[in-house]
Parts: C-alpha cells; structure tokens; sequence
C-alpha cells in the first residue's frame, strides 16, 4: 500500500517534468489505419550512432496514451543518437482486446515498411514497451500464435526490453490492474489468449525485463514469472531490478526517459543493453 500511494504522489513531478522537455527533432507522424489512433511518429536523429532501431509500444493501462503524449521519449532517443519509431493503437473500454494487439502487429509491418521505403536498414531491430505497451510488444515478439496470425517476419528483431510489465495475470493484482483488465478484455474472454506468460514460444530474441520491486501496480513477480518460462524455452533473458530513488511504475516506465543516463540507473542500463547487443 506505501508503494501505491508513493506511486499516487509521484505524478505531479513527472508531469511537470514532461511539459518542459524541449524538442530536438520532429516527427515525422504516418497513419496505418482510419482510427485517429492507428499511427506512428519516426524520429529521424540529428546525428546516427547505430543502424539499430526502436519500435517502441506506449503504455498508459490500454485506455490512455499516444505517441504524441510520450512525445519525450522519442525525444530522449533522439537525443541519444537512435531511429525510434513510436506505435499507436486503438484505446480501451472503447476497443477491447485483441484490437489493440491487431494495431501493433499492423502498425509495425507499416513502419519496416515506411524505413524500407526511406532506405533506411531494418535489419537490427529492437522491439520495446513500458507497462500496457510492454504486454502488447512482448506478444508480438514471442508468440508464434500471434506471429502467424498477422503474417509477421521477426526474424530482423535482434532485441526485447520490457519495462515494468503485467506478463502474467496469475498471483496477486492490485485493484488499479484489475480494474484495466476488465476493460480491455471482453466478458467471459480467455484471458489466456491474451497472457504474454501463456503465449510465449520459442524465440531468436533475447529479451531484458527491467522491473521495480517499489511498483505500486505491477507487482515484481510478474517478470520473474516472465523470466522463468523464458528461461525454460531457451530464451537469453535478464532481469534488472530498479535500483534508482525514483522507482514507482510511472518514474521507472516512462519517468527515465525524462533524465540522462548519467542521472538514471535504469536508463543507463536499457542503452548500455542495446548497445552490447
């Protein structure tokens, strides 16, 4: 309960902090579909550093967020010298599951295509989401079901990074997370079917998993459980517990992305992965 009301307290920074991120580069925004929320921003870069690319998956419990609100991410990636493309989907109570997976699975064909089209190199891909965005991006990395489904070639995915996500729905829940599933699921629905944990089939992609044990939402053992099963299927797969001050499940989701890697642990972390990869 501590950690819920720290989780609750800690807003008023973080929006505070978001509304003075300044832009380095503009986005480039291109629909993939008629929703208003079936689109992507790509960050082009100033200065390169890689050939490797990041499609990133918001979060915001499936019922809130755009690329457009987390426009400081893209701009942290930019900053840091990486293409990043930014996904949006179709938002519950108003669209229920699997619509939201179906516009990710669309909207990342869409995006390798556009790259392709730009003659930019997709062929080091690093697929990655904070919390809804880290269920959503973790199905379209590692189940086959899934893969199959929406006709999807992963095998230019060199990476995963999943930041504080519900990857299991078995053990404890906190009541803000019960609440969202509800809405994003269909009554009587398989949650199952909908259960990264479940989905999970053998995979090329090695996967880190940065979680807090101070979420206040997701609890911790989600990713070990995540970890566990990865583990089983031969899945390269690290766990990296939060180690920074600011360790509720805003800050560590979507909070890092607002300081350097000199000041955040966790942010320093998720680049130093990429870059070993």
């Amino acid at each position: 309960m501590k950690d819920f009301w720290r989780e609750s307290f800690s807003y008023a920074g973080l929006y505070r902090k978001m509304y003075s991120v300044k832009k380095i580069v503009e986005p480039k925004c291109v629909p993939f579909g008629e929703d208003k929320e079936q689109y992507f921003l790509y960050y082009e870069p100033k200065r390169t550093i890689s050939n490797k690319i990041v499609v990133w998956i918001h979060g915001g419990g499936w019922n809130a967020g755009s690329p457009r609100y987390f426009d400081f991410v893209g701009q942290c990636f930019a900053r840091e010298g990486y293409r990043f493309v930014s996904l949006g989907y179709r938002l519950s109570p108003a669209y229920q599951y699997p619509c939201q997976l179906e516009d990710v699975c669309m909207g990342y064909k869409a995006a390798l295509s556009f790259l392709k089209q730009e003659g930019i190199d997709t062929e080091n891909i690093i697929v990655s989401g904070p919390s809804a965005g880290a269920h959503l991006s973790s199905i379209l990395s590692y189940s086959r079901q899934a893969q199959q489904q929406f006709d999807l070639d992963l095998t230019n995915v060199i990476g995963f990074i999943g930041v504080g996500g519900p990857y299991s729905f078995s053990g404890s829940q906190s009541l803000a997370v019960k609440i969202l599933l509800n809405q994003l699921f269909p009554k009587d629905f398989d949650r199952t079917q909908g259960e990264p944990c479940a989905l999970m089939t053998e995979s090329h992609i090695p996967m880190l998993l940065i979680q807090s044990k101070h979420d206040g939402l997701i609890d911790y053992s989600c990713a070990e459980r995540f970890q566990e099963k990865a583990k089983r299927l031969g899945i390269e797969c690290g766990l990296y517990s939060v180690k920074d001050k600011k360790d509720t499940h805003s800050w560590y989701t979507a909070g890092m992305f607002l300081e350097t890697r000199q000041e955040n642990q966790g942010l320093n972390h998720f680049f130093s992965w990429i870059e070993k990869l």
